[in-house]
């Protein structure tokens, strides 16, 4: 977490609550609000000065601070140093809390002179991105349905975009009106992609419809189902904009580009879908058909969303304030600054009782969910052979190889001169022969009020094995869109070396950047739950449904947030804007 302030701690008063949560990240701050609706007493406490944890929006100068006191917090090889140390007073036993590092192999470069990027508080930057919301994705749904969604506003993404080896950018069809637009498309090729969609709506279609035998006949095989949603694109036929990849980009699989596009900016797919015996997660024809539905069902939705994809002004940050502001609203008892340093154990039970706080005070509930950044004790590493017996294998940290590789840009150009806010898709081996994942680029303005007027700010990300493998898949996309600046000047670096890059356009300078490695793996344990870290996906939905099973595992007879405003309202909710 971050370096702590030297200040007093305060007594907090009671000391007894339904649930304890230690961190403001999103996942806590979503069951904090969840509980709080449900009437449990909540605490929430946060070691640092900002709420969002490691889903929080920082200004330049603490978005490096933050990174950069990563490299203090030590890295756990073995099981023996997971425990801290274990003391017994009265009836309870204490076991300190250890942290472990979540970033890791952190390059912070500055190509400008400090004037360049001033002021730093304009600027408030996503330690998770990119991240972005389907305008009819269920997180959506969850702003609505528990009010937070007034306690914050979105503006649209303007376009996405899927690169081709040739350093071209297609569009993704977001509506019919959009194919119709595509000048690259003839009419015949539209008709085609026409017919695609129609049979997915369908499809849709007649999966709620019940005992519907004429229904029954729109739908897709259950067998195509079941199928990889590659082969089942393929049998499609769909319109190829590019005869083939291959005369371009010799990397690539002679691949139709409706496909990419289908595969990895709608379908979201993070690995080579067309090399089936190494994908780590091939997606079905199922989950495919789900995610077009939920595309083309998020176009249009709110009026003032031009697409699909939507994002909040001030950062993603403002996501996990909006709840824990509903969660005050309940009645949530906030504290910021106050760092937890152990668990406390019954010792006549062996189970969880309570947390001590830095400023010594002990504070007990019924249950805790705690930052990822701590490690939950294992039966296995503490002197107390009978302490969470009952959970001993989910409480051991879990080793997830597959890591996040982030980046994060700032430029004075825009990628596309004619657009400000726009996510772009770099599909498997279109940068070079072994890139195996997709990479996902989101750019934004100073209209979203995450930097100062007349900048941009790019984030990057991709899924990978190691460090190297990471840190080649991130400088492999910046390269095909920036150039560094050769200047220090202010006024030389405004004028943006003279290189070719998307589209024959000149590429933007380089003005600063950050990478990092962050890490996936997880623990929990009875009664002692970790909440869920950023994942690799570019939307919220995979954490979401981990954070509502946390809650019905902590309470199974409590409705998830029971009181909500009458869902025929929802479309109307006054927490979009454009």
């Amino acid at each position: 977490m971050a370096e702590e302030e030297d200040i007093s701690h305060p007594s907090i008063d009671p000391t007894f609550y339904d649930l304890i949560v230690v961190g403001t990240g999103l996942p806590e701050s979503i069951i904090a609000a969840a509980s709080s609706a449900a009437g449990k007493s909540v605490l929430h406490l946060d070691s640092n000065s900002f709420y969002g944890s490691h889903f929080s929006s920082l200004p330049l100068d603490d978005f490096a601070s933050f990174l950069q006191s990563q490299r203090n917090v030590s890295r756990t090889e073995s099981p023996s140093s997971i425990a801290g140390a274990v003391a017994v007073s009265g009836d309870c036993i204490s076991v300190d809390l250890k942290l472990r590092r979540l970033y890791s192999d952190i390059e912070i470069c500055s190509h400008a002179s400090p004037e360049v990027l001033a002021p730093s508080r304009k600027f408030s930057l996503d330690l998770s991105g990119p991240r972005v919301l389907f305008c009819a994705d269920s997180t959506v749904d969850l702003m609505l349905k528990s009010g937070a969604s007034h306690h914050i506003e979105f503006k649209s993404v303007d376009a996405s975009f899927v690169y081709s080896g040739d350093g071209r950018l297609s569009s993704v069809p977001d509506s019919r009106a959009s194919i119709f637009k595509d000048r690259s498309l003839g009419l015949t090729e539209k008709n085609q992609l026409m017919r695609f969609f129609k049979l997915v709506q369908e499809h849709i279609g007649s999966a709620a419809s019940f005992g519907d035998e004429k229904e029954k006949n729109g739908r897709i095989s259950e067998e195509d189902l079941e199928s990889p949603f590659v082969e089942f694109l393929k049998k499609q036929r769909l319109p190829q904009k590019i005869k083939s990849y291959r005369s371009h980009c010799p990397y690539l699989f002679v691949n139709q580009v409706s496909n990419l596009i289908i595969l990895y900016a709608i379908a979201m797919a993070d690995y080579d879908q067309d090399n089936l015996e190494d994908c780590k997660n091939l997606l079905k024809t199922k989950d495919g058909i789900e995610s077009l539905a939920l595309y083309h069902s998020s176009v249009g939705r709110f009026p003032n969303a031009l697409g699909a994809l939507i994002y909040p002004i001030y950062g993603q940050g403002e996501i996990p304030q909006a709840f824990c502001r509903c969660a005050a609203v309940k009645g949530a008892l906030y504290v910021l600054r106050m760092p937890v340093t152990a668990l406390l154990i019954d010792k006549g039970s062996r189970h969880y009782k309570g947390v001590r706080l830095a400023s010594g005070q002990d504070l007990f509930s019924h249950q805790l969910i705690v930052d990822p950044s701590f490690i939950v004790p294992s039966p296995s590493v503490l002197p107390l052979p009978d302490l969470l017996q009952e959970s001993s294998e989910s409480s051991s940290l879990r080793e997830v190889k597959v890591k996040v590789a982030r980046g994060v840009c700032i430029t004075r150009h825009s990628i596309k001169p004619d657009l400000s806010n726009l996510l772009v898709v770099f599909p498997p081996r279109s940068l070079y022969s072994e890139q195996v994942t997709s990479i996902r680029a989101l750019q934004l303005d100073s209209n979203l009020a995450v930097c100062p007027s007349g900048l941009f700010v790019l984030y990057l990300s991709a899924l990978c094995d190691d460090t190297n493998q990471g840190k080649k898949l991130l400088h492999a996309a910046m390269d095909a869109l920036f150039t560094v600046s050769i200047s220090e000047n202010p006024e030389n670096s405004a004028a943006p070396v003279q290189s070719e890059g998307i589209e024959g356009e000149v590429k933007p300078s380089l003005l600063w950047s950050a990478m990092y490695i962050q890490e996936l793996a997880t623990d929990s344990s009875e009664a002692i739950n970790s909440a869920p870290m950023p994942d690799g996906n570019l939307n919220y939905m995979n954490l979401l449904d981990a954070t509502v099973k946390m809650f019905h595992n902590m309470y199974p007879e409590e409705g998830f947030f029971v009181e909500t405003m009458a869902s025929e309202n929802i479309e109307d909710d006054g927490g979009l804007s454009d």
